[in-house]
């Protein structure tokens, strides 16, 4: 096993070319995952690549670097709309783990109830990745394909999340329901962006939610229904939640998921509302 600490990028590509190499930046996944097995990969530590950390807004929206740390994303000037983005990053895990888990990690490690995922869905993220062969982008839906998997090829990696701009007068919202307050998996989540037109109606509606399906999913269905409504005024129906397929685990039953998400998405709409 050898440790490799690159300072830039195309360095970061080479190495994986050869193969057998995990990709370290906070470490707080692949290591606790690991447990007493001894390492039989090489680790590739990319936290000092500068080109993968920082926020920054261009032509075409925001740009997070893939070892932005949570702490980080939680501190920034950001829109209103990434507010639930943010409160997200305050929920993962613990103080520690924030200042040193990243975004990119998040979304390679795959879980069903990973925090990230549901808000960055509502902002229409992408995800940006890169190999020695050259960059693409996939829509952060197509890039998790399942329960810890994702559509990484071999020798790629993820360099950054694209957001789009939001409407300006949209704001977000995250609700998460765990058996404690820090240091706990989701029994389930929500994320929502709604913007509301001078008269109070929303006419941008986003919701997302996580910890009940093998991938966090947007419910477009109920996204149509909510235009033309008064956040105050919204119900969730059964049809709604469709799309949604939660399991029956130690942390909760799928019949009390359900339950518990629709009320959820009430509660964000309205705190996305103002209400």
């Amino acid at each position: 096993m050898h440790y490799h600490a690159p300072e830039t990028l195309d360095d970061a590509l080479g190495h994986l070319t050869a193969g057998n190499v995990t990709i370290v930046a906070g470490g707080t996944d692949v290591y606790p995952a690991r447990g007493a097995a001894p390492l039989k990969r090489d680790l590739l530590d990319i936290t000092r690549i500068g080109a993968l950390h920082g926020i920054t807004r261009g032509p075409g929206g925001w740009r997070i670097g893939a070892a932005t740390t949570w702490t980080r994303i939680a501190r920034a000037d950001l829109p209103a709309a990434f507010a639930g983005l943010q409160a997200a990053a305050r929920e993962v895990g613990s103080i520690q783990i924030q200042n040193a888990g990243t975004i990119a990690g998040n979304l390679c490690n795959a879980s069903p109830a990973a925090d990230g995922v549901p808000p960055l869905l509502t902002l229409d993220a992408q995800v940006e990745l890169a190999s020695i062969k050259g960059r693409r982008t996939l829509p952060l839906s197509e890039f998790l394909t399942g329960v810890r998997r994702t559509a990484l090829q071999p020798a790629e990696m993820v360099t950054a999340i694209l957001l789009p701009d939001p409407p300006a007068h949209a704001t977000g919202a995250f609700d998460k329901l765990g058996s404690r307050r820090y240091l706990v998996i989701s029994i389930a989540m929500v994320a929502v962006v709604i913007g509301r037109d001078a008269s109070g109606h929303i006419d941008h509606a986003r919701v997302a939610v996580g910890s009940c399906s093998p991938v966090a999913q947007r419910l477009t269905g109920l996204e149509n229904d909510l235009i033309g409504q008064r956040p105050g005024d919204i119900r969730v129906t059964p049809a709604h939640l469709t799309p949604l397929s939660p399991i029956d685990d130690v942390r909760g039953s799928a019949g009390y998921r359900l339950d518990a998400v629709a009320e959820q998405i009430a509660r964000a709409i309205r705190a996305a509302g103002g209400h």
